[in-house]
This record gives C-alpha cells, structure tokens and sequence, in this order.
C-alpha cells in the first residue's frame, strides 16, 4: 500500500490502533483509536487494574466497523501521567477533561466494571456529554457489597499467584468446564497485540483505586432516575466482583433500560459470550 493512502484506510482491528497522547490539565492520557471518523464517538471505561491493553478485542472489533472507538488510560493509569485520585468523582472529571481535550461534546460510553462506576459519576456531572450508555460488570453508588470488592481481588490475585495464571481468570470467570476454557481464550485475545503495547498499571494506582471503589460502595444510594440516557446493562449472573444483584437493581432504577444477564457466568460474562454481547452491543448504538 502507498503511504499517501495510508489516511483513507479505517483502521478496524483494536490490536492495529495506533498508540496516542493528548495533554490536557497538565496530564498527558494516553489512548487509542479506531473505526471510521464522524459520527458520535463510542469512548470505552476500563476496568480495575487495567490499561489499554485489558479491552476484549471481539468487543471493541465489532463496535469499531461501524462507529468511531476511543479506548483511554485515565489519570495514573498505565501510560497515562499523574496521579490515581481517590474518589470516583475525581476520576469522572478527569474523564471528562480528556474527552473534552479531543474536541468532543457528545459521546455514547462503553463502561465495564469500575468504569461503569466513573461512567456513572459522569452522566450524573455531565449529563449533556452522553447520548448513550452501556453498563457492564458493574453497579450504581452504594451498591450492596461493592465496597467488598478489595477483599475478593486480594485472595484472588493471591490464587492466580499460586497457580501461575491471571487473576482475571478468577476474578471474572466462573471455575468450571464452561467458565475455565472461556477464561483461558480471553486472556489469550489480550495478548493479540504485539506492537506498541500499554504500560503497566502500577501497585499504588491499583490501591488508589480499590480506596476510590470502597468509597463508592460506601457513599449514599445515587438518583439514578436522573440517567435519561438510553442504557444498556449487561452482567453474569455470578459475578463474585460485582454482585449480579446489582444489575437488576440498576435496570429497575434506570427508567427504560435494557438488562442482559448471561447464564453461567461471571464478571466476565460479556467476554465470554463476545459472540452474543457485541451484536447486541451495536445494535443498542445504532438505534
């Protein structure tokens, strides 16, 4: 291919997305983009411990054929500069701050887990920033047992230590003959990307955001009746992060919502039935 039409291919597949930085607020995030240009962009919220690196790639794939993605490293997340701050709010701004530097002021938000809980915190902020909401893996403020989230990841990175495998493997998927083989093929697909790969999320960051995550289980029940957005919500049913209970509870506070819940599953239950999720994911965008 000549390098002067380099420009008119769009770039579908995540693990080809070029690595990028933009400065703003004295921060410099780093992100990556993909799909065509134009269009309201479908900004992604990642998860505890995880940088640009942990996005299931049969996810963001299916989104990015049709629809301009932009996946982040927020504040003190692996290649991104400064400091995690200690409260979901914090992290929201920060979000907001970087969105804003790329020039955007619509967006629709793909969130999982703790980026659900940001992506919250966000339409609550900013409710004219978003058009459209997916929440998956995740749970509103005040939320039954989130602020046990610590405990739960602590033994589990200790059982991933102990076998030699990755604590998402636990975390996420149920340990059994559907949950293992469907774990062990996801942390594969995160490792399809060879070049230019992510930084790293460091051992403070992480801490910093489990504190941010126990003060979010702990604060007051939010008013989710405020989220008018159109909102998609998505879980296992045995999530042992998240508890599954709160998707239901979300779906019934957030009027006209959408609720999905995959049988046998996990946190992870998105990733483990990509197949299903991702068409269900772009239709719910495309609406």
């Amino acid at each position: 291919m000549n390098a002067h039409h380099s420009n008119d291919t769009v770039i579908t597949a995540y693990k080809d997305a070029p690595a990028r930085t933009i400065t703003a607020g004295g921060v410099s995030y780093a992100y990556r983009e993909l799909g065509p240009k134009g269009g309201i962009p479908v900004v992604f919220f990642v998860h505890l411990a995880a940088n640009l690196d942990n996005w299931d790639p049969r996810i963001v794939d299916p989104i990015a054929r049709g629809h301009h993605v932009i996946t982040f490293d927020n504040r003190g997340v692996g290649g991104s500069s400064g400091q995690v701050p200690d409260t979901i709010e914090a992290m929201a701004e920060d979000a907001v701050t970087f969105i804003r530097a790329l020039g955007f002021d619509k967006i629709d938000i793909f969130s999982f887990s703790l980026g659900g809980f940001v992506a919250q915190a966000l339409v609550d902020k900013h409710p004219g920033l978003v058009r459209k909401l997916i929440l998956t893996g995740t749970g509103p403020a005040g939320g039954k047992d989130i602020d046990k989230v610590a405990g739960v990841t602590y033994l589990d990175i200790l059982r991933a230590t102990l076998t030699r495998s990755d604590p998402k493997e636990f975390l996420f998927f149920n340990r059994n003959r559907s949950g293992k083989p469907a774990a062990r093929a996801f942390v594969n697909r995160l490792k399809e990307r060879t070049a230019s790969r992510d930084v790293p999320v460091t051992l403070k960051a992480f801490r910093t955001q489990l504190q941010a995550i126990a003060k979010w289980g702990r604060s007051a029940p939010a008013d989710l009746s405020r989220i008018t957005q159109p909102t998609l919500i998505a879980n296992g049913d045995n999530d042992r992060m998240v508890p599954s209970v709160l998707s239901p509870d979300m779906h019934r506070r957030i009027k006209g919502s959408e609720l999905i819940i995959y049988p046998d599953a996990g946190h992870g239950g998105i990733f483990q039935f990509h197949d299903r999720f991702a068409p269900l994911a772009v239709a719910f965008l495309d609406r």
